[in-house]
């Protein structure tokens, strides 16, 4: 069949609308219709070059919600008319990561920046090229072939627009806080950077019980969101904030630090080892260019301190838990989805949404492919 998409046809470059092929499903495999796909800030990532991308043409798009309309041979989980949720990770149940608890670290996960399906083939074509999808699932064309690992189901009167919110952003952002930064009742917590990530980690760590929740952000316009989201108080700078925890922990500075910039340096992370005291944690879960190496940080204060840097991917949570979960609790009205979404756009409209995320217009863009 043939479906749009938006596709990166050279790096750095734009995106561009452009008609594909698909393949039928192979074993393992479904076809999904996105509806509604999230535009995160991983994927003008691929755009500027900052991640690398072996395998060109590429369809972005790792955020997104739909429905299953084909099961390929042996799919034991999935069915059509299924409504189900894109994983940007994928989590096969049988790998040690998964077996072991840590399905977002699937080893699956080996194929997610080639795009390629799990056999190492390609399901979407362009004029007779194979081309990539982003993650393996590629949400930002209206049709594609997805691995069943790589999708949860979800309840079908869960609406597309906020289900796909579910995929990365939310799930990621929550669980910096839950997992990486373990916020107990009582904590002191910062998070640098408060979009479609950042927003959830102050979710998350209100929702913990954190005393106070510091957003950090150079634009007012998310500064003020975020006290919407649970955050007591916001500074555009992060000495302001350091200053601020350290006024309310007798000197000492935050149980946790959660750096969720854009495009993170390490500049960002020495600034967030700097605001936490002694036993604390900084969470590092935003990225940046995949070159940039070293933190300019006092190794003598890391240790004497007993300070802790913690990476964090799918905030650290197995991908279906966390996306069913988090569904339970929005539609419970525990957690904040539709308060997220700032904008939503046409397919294309994508590279406008993408200026948009850079002017701080949005807290989150999304995309709807019916509209």
């Amino acid at each position: 069949m043939r479906t749009r998409a938006a596709a990166l046809l050279e790096q750095p470059g734009k995106w561009q609308i452009v008609d594909i092929e698909l393949d039928e499903p192979a074993a393992n495999e479904v076809l999904v219709r996105f509806v509604a796909a999230g535009l995160c800030h991983s994927d003008d990532h691929a755009t500027t070059g900052d991640m690398p991308t072996p395998h060109l043409p590429l369809i972005g798009g790792h955020e997104g919600a739909g429905v299953v309309e084909a099961v390929g041979p042996g799919v034991r989980n999935l069915a059509v008319g299924d409504h189900v949720v894109a994983q940007f990770v994928p989590s096969c149940g049988r790998c040690e990561p998964c077996s072991s608890g840590r399905g977002n670290l699937c080893d699956l996960g080996m194929y997610a920046l080639s795009g390629c399906m799990t056999d190492g083939t390609y399901r979407a074509h362009l004029d007779g090229a194979d081309v990539a999808q982003m993650t393996m699932v590629g949400t930002f064309a209206q049709h594609a072939v997805v691995p069943e690992f790589s999708l949860t189901k979800v309840d079908n009167d869960l609406p597309f627009h906020v289900a796909a919110l579910l995929s990365c952003g939310v799930p990621t952002g929550w669980g910096s806080a839950e997992y990486g930064a373990e916020v107990s009742a009582g904590d002191t917590v910062i998070v640098m950077g408060v979009g479609g990530v950042g927003m959830n980690a102050v979710q998350g760590a209100r929702a913990r019980g954190a005393a106070h929740v510091i957003a950090v952000d150079p634009v007012a316009f998310k500064r003020e969101k975020a006290l919407e989201f649970g955050a007591t108080h916001s500074f555009a700078d992060i000495d302001e904030a350091a200053d601020f925890a350290r006024s309310v922990t007798n000197g000492q500075g935050a149980h946790a630090a959660i750096v969720t910039v854009g495009v993170t340096t390490g500049e960002h992370v020495a600034q967030a080892v700097n605001a936490i005291g002694k036993f604390g944690t900084v969470v590092v879960t935003g990225i940046g260019d995949v070159k940039d190496e070293g933190l300019p940080i006092n190794l003598w204060l890391l240790s004497m301190m007993q300070k802790r840097i913690q990476g964090v991917i799918f905030g650290m949570g197995t991908p279906s838990y966390e996306i069913t979960r988090l569904a339970r609790m929005y539609q419970a009205g525990t957690l904040k989805l539709d308060e997220l979404i700032t904008t939503t756009y046409t397919l294309e409209q994508i590279n406008q949404a993408y200026a948009d995320m850079h002017a701080g217009r949005n807290i989150r863009g999304l995309i709807l492919h019916d509209t």
